[in-house]
């Protein structure tokens, strides 16, 4: 019985951590005038419940367990080279000053991390959270049509390095049948760092169905992100005649780094069953390493992550 009473007031901390709190506002990345975000309204479609949420709570030994009880999943690489020996966790928290709250840890290193522990990928690493087919039905898009809204903020280090290949912080993808015959590889949406000639950019790119060529929606200066708490509010409705909005603002001052306003495109997979999102950090290091001189380790920050129907 003491033992029932203990998992009890478990669960119940991690869902008031999900929701943030009954009497907390929402948050968002606008500002008020100095650096402390100003709350929004409610993201449309909630009931009070706060589904969707993922928000830290300061309990950093836990991180993991807040994130699978708030409907996310990881993929870290806690046990890829030394780290077998000695498991080290890859997604921790801690209290942010700008935000005045707590907030996540992604961090990867160059000379060990791995992609899943999958012995035949050796040329890449990632970090990263998602929502998938074991999420609630209201946190994926289940069916052509469905609309999702999508919310976080997340702060890349200054200085970070990046190569003339991919530093993805963030994807649209599908998710794979049963058999797994679905067009899945490819993301629809790509949110990625890149080192182009004369410097460092922040591309979001479109794939179509059954292709690899990128169709780069937006691209600007890395600069204007590194070292700074930005939000994002993205707006997809997932159908073969689907569209795509987002908004990113840096919480400092509201500035608007990148919009993009009702982009048509095809944004269903064939044969999937479910379009999700995915954050954190995803870079290659090329064949046989070649790329890996050029990036060193990171630690990327995200917070209040919100995933719902439109």
């Amino acid at each position: 019985m003491y033992g029932m009473r203990i998992l009890l007031s478990t669960l119940a901390a991690a869902l008031v951590a999900c929701s943030g709190g009954l009497d907390e506002p929402v948050p968002s990345g606008k500002t008020g005038g100095g650096t402390t975000p100003t709350p929004d309204p409610e993201p449309s479609g909630e009931t009070g419940r706060e589904e969707g949420w993922l928000k830290a709570d300061g309990k950093d030994a836990a991180t993991y367990s807040l994130i699978t009880a708030c409907g996310y999943n990881y993929e870290t690489p806690d046990k890829s080279g030394a780290h077998a020996s000695a498991p080290f966790r890859h997604i921790t928290q801690s209290y942010d000053t700008q935000l005045k709250s707590n907030v996540f840890n992604f961090i990867l290193h160059i000379e060990n991390d791995d992609d899943r522990g999958k012995t035949d990928v050796t040329d890449r690493q990632r970090n990263e959270i998602k929502t998938d087919s074991g999420s609630p039905a209201s946190m994926v898009a289940l069916k052509a049509g469905e609309t999702l809204v999508i919310k976080w903020k997340f702060r890349l280090p200054a200085g970070m390095k990046t190569t003339t290949s991919f530093s993805h912080l963030h994807q649209l993808k599908g998710i794979d049948n049963s058999a797994g015959t679905a067009d899945v590889s490819q993301p629809l949406v790509t949110f990625t760092a890149r080192t182009v000639s004369g410097g460092q950019e922040f591309q979001i790119i479109y794939n179509a169905p059954h292709s690899t060529k990128a169709d780069y929606l937006f691209k600007c200066d890395l600069a204007d992100f590194l070292g700074q708490w930005v939000s994002v509010e993205e707006t997809v409705k997932c159908d073969t005649e689907g569209s795509y909005s987002v908004v990113i603002r840096r919480c400092s001052d509201g500035k608007v780094l990148a919009t993009l306003t009702d982009v048509k495109r095809n944004l269903w997979r064939d044969g999937t069953t479910g379009i999700r999102p995915k954050w954190g950090l995803y870079r290659s290091f090329g064949e046989k390493r070649s790329n890996a001189s050029q990036l060193r380790d990171e630690t990327l920050q995200f917070a209040d992550f919100y995933v719902g129907h439109k």
